[in-house]
């Protein structure tokens, strides 16, 4: 099946509220109004709401597993969902499916408001989670113990959702969260470290684009490459191939970036006689004092200093 024209211009569904959430998959109504856990199983898709795309204000977490066929697009990326695995959604960002009955799809699905959260030091922490900014094609794949950590914790979240409310049960959940995503960060972490050979050759391809680019003279009119700009060419999110990059080199990719412009400066410093300023437009800059800046933050001395060393 295919879209239509019409069907492929159509702006996504707006769902602001679990409660619309939950009307939209088939559910029955949320027990409390800004959180919900349900498994795969129990959604109900309807013909006409297959092929919508939705947006919505609040957090997903999900884990799928045993999908009988069938591809979800998230952003500009198609994934397949043949194996199990876990993925982040933050609010606002676009979630479409296609051709997805769901049928046999085994796992969960927890959404949390942002608004559950106030009070909380979450609140805030949780936008350091650089994977909720992940595209589909850069899902969590767990271990069988892994997921077996996993599903203790969210079984702890559904055992307070389904508990009568009490003094205790807001702190509960926040905390059960809090460890869920803690958790998901350290799989994270061994998933870059375990999947050597692919970062190696994201690690190739990265410093090839780089060598490319301040090598062929396109600084003064383009500027300096952007993070978005170089992970959009290696096809990855912006926050992926920084986290990669931190956990594998211990630097993320504006410090790659910044590694490459002293290189060319210290450089052009100590082999030709262009002023500070002079380099500073060569690599890219609008202003010389933001070229000095960098260069002494970077290397302890200022350019002039580093030019005079040679001498």
């Amino acid at each position: 099946m295919y879209k239509s024209e019409n069907q492929q211009m159509k702006a996504p569904a707006k769902v602001s509220s679990i409660s619309a959430l939950h009307q939209f998959l088939g559910l029955a109504k949320p027990s409390n109004p800004l959180i919900s856990l349900f498994n795969f199983d129990d959604v109900i898709l309807e013909p006409e709401t297959i092929l919508s795309a939705i947006t919505t204000e609040f957090y997903v977490v999900a884990l799928k597993k045993d999908c009988a066929g069938g591809k979800c697009k998230y952003g500009q990326q198609y994934y397949d969902f043949d194996e199990g695995i876990m993925y982040f959604i933050a609010p606002h960002q676009v979630l479409q499916f296609e051709d997805v009955l769901l049928n046999g799809v085994k796992g969960f699905v927890l959404v949390i408001h942002p608004d559950f959260f106030h009070g909380y030091p979450l609140a805030s922490e949780i936008r350091n989670y650089g994977y909720f900014s992940y595209v589909s094609n850069e899902a969590l794949h767990l271990s069988e113990k892994e997921e077996k950590s996993i599903m203790h914790i969210v079984e702890n979240i559904s055992k307070e959702i389904d508990a009568n409310m009490d003094a205790y049960t807001q702190d509960l959940l926040v905390s059960n969260i809090d460890l869920l995503l803690k958790y998901c960060d350290r799989f994270y972490n061994r998933q870059f470290l375990t999947r050597k050979k692919a970062n190696n050759d994201l690690l190739t391809k990265l410093e090839a684009l780089l060598d490319g680019y301040f090598k062929n003279d396109v600084l003064p009119d383009k500027g300096i490459p952007t993070v978005n700009f170089v992970a959009s060419k290696l096809n990855l999110s912006p926050n992926y191939l920084s986290d990669m990059l931190r956990v594998n080199t211990g630097q993320t990719t504006q410090q790659h970036i910044q590694n490459r412009v002293i290189e060319k400066a210290k450089e052009l410093l100590s082999t030709t006689s262009l002023s500070v300023s002079e380099i500073a437009y060569q690599l890219g800059f609008e202003h010389s004092q933001s070229f000095h800046r960098l260069f002494k933050n970077r290397t302890a001395v200022s350019p002039l200093e580093f030019r005079q060393s040679f001498n």
